[in-house]
């Protein structure tokens, strides 16, 4: 089965990472319920969640994420609204503890190990990347309406523990519909003691 391989460049403009308008795009962190955002097998608990940060601090690198007991990391990321996403960017250690494979699972919250067996929205071939030049595309038309995403860093380039800096989302935010539009649904419908008399009448009817 194909898994659509990217190789990493799609959508890349050679001279993207010097327009200071970039940055706007790769925002969706703000967006990202961080108290419910959970990362798997890193070694200090709550490091995952420091390489989700603003556009210009992708490059401070005394906050990072590295991986325990394996190359493995698993990130399960809930947003606050409803995602269209378009682009990741990651930077990833300077040696062989880049990341070399990407597996992007869409509304599969809570996901383990076990899980990431089955087959990825999407798998992407990732490339070295220290300073956020590669913009990873994803399938825009299958990455619609995301309310969750699960990034599985599966393999790296040879170390035995992988290490992350960074982590840019691209793409549109829509908020979460509010309670209130359900609360109008509910006052469209017919009330059911407007129809007792009607009920009354045909009851009538019918005894005569």
């Amino acid at each position: 089965m194909s898994h659509g391989h990217s190789h990493g460049c799609g959508g890349h403009d050679d001279h993207d990472h010097d327009n200071p308008d970039r940055g706007a795009l790769f925002s969706l962190y703000t967006k990202i319920d961080t108290e419910r955002l959970e990362c798997l097998n890193e070694v200090t608990d709550g490091s995952g969640k420091l390489v989700f940060k603003p556009w210009d601090e992708r490059l401070d690198f005394s906050k990072f994420v590295e991986s325990d007991d394996d190359e493995e990391l698993l990130f399960n990321i809930p947003f606050t609204g409803n995602v269209k996403l378009k682009g990741i960017i990651v930077i990833g250690g300077e040696d062989d503890s880049h990341p070399s494979e990407m597996k992007l699972y869409k509304n599969r919250p809570h996901m383990t190990f076990d899980d990431v067996q089955s087959d990825p929205d999407q798998m992407i071939e990732m490339h070295r990347d220290s300073t956020g030049e590669l913009d990873y595309a994803t399938k825009a038309a299958r990455f619609f309406n995301v309310n969750h995403l699960s990034i599985h860093f599966s393999k790296n380039f040879g170390a035995e523990t992988s290490k992350i800096y960074y982590i840019g989302l691209k793409g549109e935010f829509t908020e979460a519909p509010r309670q209130g539009i359900l609360m109008v649904n509910y006052e469209a419908v017919a009330n059911p003691k407007d129809h007792k008399t009607d009920l009354r009448d045909n009851v009538q009817h019918q005894i005569r």
